[in-house]
């Protein structure tokens, strides 16, 4: 039987095949990054952040080795599940809606690795936007870590075969009516699977016209990992710094 769904990333994220899938994501990179992020926004130790669609929670844990106290959240409750033997004083994980308010305020409110734009309806764009901002306490940042979408569509890979863990993943991509899909599909124990995923191509313009709405400042934009300067063509990411 085929597996789809509408609200995509309820289905995709909460299955083991999606964390399978994606196992080889570079952790050292991860790491790294949120080095040079805790450095750039000066927070210190002990400071509240929370991590806004944490999944397994591998930045949530290196944030609190950091020294953090870290609230991560996220809408798979297998991921939470998963996530909570982690747990400490100053770690906790929680299901929770992104597009909602949090019901504490925070130093740093952290939405990384493209965890945006997914949606079903385009305005929860927006209220996660809010959601963020409302989130933070009177120092706090914003922090998204989104694709750069024209590097990404300039470079994609419309179709590949892809083997983990004994499994193969047949993966076409591909740009459709302002978003970027990539269809998965494969086979296990004689049963058939196939997920959509779904992510709105928004562009540095568009984010600019969602902080406007949300009545957000953006401070600064970088481009990858090691915060250098956002280039249109040649960046890999889009890092967007805002309260």
């Amino acid at each position: 039987m085929l597996k789809d769904s509408l609200m995509w990333y309820a289905s995709w994220f909460d299955t083991p095949y999606y964390h399978i899938l994606y196992k080889d994501r570079n952790h050292i990179e991860a790491s790294d990054f949120m080095d040079n992020l805790t450095n750039y926004l000066s927070l210190e130790k002990g400071e509240k952040i929370l991590d806004l669609a944490c999944g397994k929670g591998r930045h949530s844990v290196y944030l609190n080795k950091l020294g953090y106290d870290v609230t991560g959240v996220d809408l798979s409750e297998n991921s939470i599940k998963y996530a909570s033997q982690f747990e400490n004083k100053t770690l906790r994980f929680k299901v929770h809606d992104m597009c909602r308010p949090y019901s504490e305020k925070f130093s740093a409110v952290f939405n990384l690795f493209t965890s945006f734009g997914y949606f079903d309806k385009g305005e929860d764009n927006l209220s996660t936007i809010k959601a963020i901002k409302s989130d933070l306490n009177e120092r706090g940042f914003g922090v998204i870590d989104f694709m750069n979408v024209d590097h990404v569509i300039s470079n994609l890979v419309p179709q590949e075969i892809k083997e983990v863990n004994g499994i193969i993943f047949a993966i076409k991509r591909y740009v459709e009516n302002g978003y970027i899909f990539k269809e998965i599909r494969f086979e296990d124990n004689n049963e058939e699977f196939f997920f959509t995923e779904r992510v709105k191509a928004i562009t540095l313009e568009d984010f600019k016209k969602y902080f406007e709405k949300a009545n957000a400042d953006l401070l600064d934009i970088f481009g990858d990992y090691q915060l250098r300067k956002f280039h249109q063509k040649n960046s890999p990411r889009l890092i967007l710094i805002f309260k």
